[in-house]
């Protein structure tokens, strides 16, 4: 198994562990759904935040199995500390680079510059592009707040449907949260299963692009027919408002700033496919600048000058900005925390390993079954992070006998799963409903399906490709 490419530093990869019980594997498997079925009773009927739901879940789950208690807590807090190692630090610095890029005006600047190019025709196309364009560095709540003002605003001028216009920008964000790190599901899928970023990056950049298609512009014009609803009466634009930065940046200059960490992560992953365990100094350099955090450090810092001094930004205001960029990840980040406690809960219980055992010995296929599983924890739980974090867990032994191309794939897959169904006990669900004017079923006709095409078009992907990998 290739898992030298892995790009995440090797100590924040957890290597599965001797099961710490020895328990019969029809304890663990009844732990494990024990574990599960508490943390979906305590979200959807408890209401419970899914940080406390996940941590309950998780010591749960190793007390059912047979673990001593303090042995538990010490799975957990080590899973949890390993995934925030790997994970936490670059959910802030993409959370500081998303405020950075939206206060600056640069994503205005992107909407307004490909907008203008655009016809009515077009727009839709357009619009997933931008959904894109801005979901790639953005989390979806994030974008999702500051591309709403956009797609209304776009609707009331170009006089083109409002599902039309929105429906393709959702596609665009959406399939980036669940397929494209850095975000905080397909990066704690990949510190949980070892797989390598780069090459992650690059197959889920090649399966979100039918899948915008199909689920955006292809879309839209069904979900116009059966949600005909008014555009909105609401938001201004930043000229009426009079809060526009003294001056924007420029399209160029953001376009490159989003683009930087990703073509890094990229050119990694390309230099250890080219010149696997090289030496030479060209690859030291790019093994450097492809590590995430670097990456997104660098992005950061160049945004910092391209973005901020860009918009006028003095170093006030700059480190206003970077304040109030981290309060709102707080909870996101306990979710991945725990989530990664919980999975290292089921490897260290060995509950991961007897249902690999299970899996080797069916004919159905590893993809497959990733994606079913993540399903399965998305519709019950309303969240695509714990279905992303919860799923890989459970799979993680089987990346053993994966090399590199499949574990990036079986990411993949667990993200494909996790975005589908949104449906009530989501808040994405209810975001889209209140922004929109949406009824219920207005909202599961056009949103819920729109989630469920993203993610079989994700599946079809990923089967596709590992047919040739």
């Amino acid at each position: 198994m290739a898992l030298a490419l892995t790009s995440l530093p090797a100590p924040l990869v957890l290597a599965a562990a001797e099961p710490a019980t020895a328990a019969p594997a029809g304890q663990l498997i009844t732990a494990a759904l024990v574990g599960v079925a508490l943390i979906v009773v305590l979200i959807t009927w408890g209401k419970l935040h899914p940080f406390l739901a996940l941590t309950i879940g998780a010591l749960t789950t190793g007390v059912v199995a047979g673990m001593a208690i303090p042995t538990t807590v010490t799975s957990f807090t080590g899973g949890f500390g390993s995934t925030m190692g790997g994970v936490g630090i670059l959910v802030a610095l993409g959370a500081i680079y998303g405020k950075l890029l939206a206060d600056s005006g640069g994503a205005d600047r992107i909407v307004d510059t490909l907008v203008a190019r655009a016809t009515p025709r077009t727009l839709p196309w357009v619009m997933g592009l931008i959904g894109a364009i801005i979901g790639l560095p953005m989390f979806f709540e994030v974008g999702l707040v500051l591309l709403v003002p956009v797609i209304i605003l776009v609707a009331r001028r170009s006089g083109v449907s409002l599902m039309k216009i929105a429906i393709p920008t959702l596609a665009g964000l959406s399939a980036m949260h669940g397929l494209v790190p850095p975000h905080p599901g397909p990066l704690a899928a990949i510190d949980a299963l070892g797989a390598n970023l780069g090459l992650t990056l690059f197959f889920g950049v090649i399966v979100a692009i039918p899948a915008v298609i199909i689920a955006g512009p292809l879309f839209a014009p069904i979900a116009a027919r059966w949600a005909p609803v008014p555009v909105p009466e609401l938001f201004l634009s930043a000229e009426e408002k009079g809060d526009e930065p003294v001056r924007r940046p420029s399209f160029a200059a953001t376009l490159a700033s989003i683009l930087l960490p990703v073509f890094l992560m990229l050119l990694k992953a390309v230099a250890d496919i080219a010149a696997p365990g090289s030496t030479d100094a060209w690859k030291v350099v790019i093994d450097f600048l492809g590590l995430p955090i670097i990456a997104l450090l660098l992005a950061v810092l160049v945004g910092f000058v391209v973005l901020g001094r860009g918009a006028g930004f003095d170093r006030a205001k700059l480190t206003s900005v970077v304040g109030s960029s981290l309060g709102p990840i707080a909870g996101i980040l306990l979710i991945v925390g725990a989530g990664g406690g919980f999975k290292q809960v089921l490897v260290d219980t060995g509950i991961g390993k007897v249902i690999a055992d299970l899996v080797a010995g069916s004919s159905v296929s590893v993809l497959l079954l990733a994606w079913l599983v993540a399903v399965v924890i998305r519709v019950a739980t309303g969240s695509a992070t714990v279905a992303t974090i919860t799923a890989a867990g459970i799979l993680q032994p089987l990346t053993e006998t994966l090399d590199a191309p499949m574990t990036a794939l079986l990411v993949l897959a667990i993200g494909a799963g996790s975005v589908f169904l949104s449906h009530v006990n989501d808040a994405g669900f209810w975001l889209i409903k209140e922004y929109f004017g949406l009824n219920i079923p207005q909202t599961l006709k056009t949103w819920t399906v729109l989630e469920c095409v993203i993610s079989v078009t994700g599946l079809a992907g990923v089967l596709v490709i590992s047919a040739f990998v």
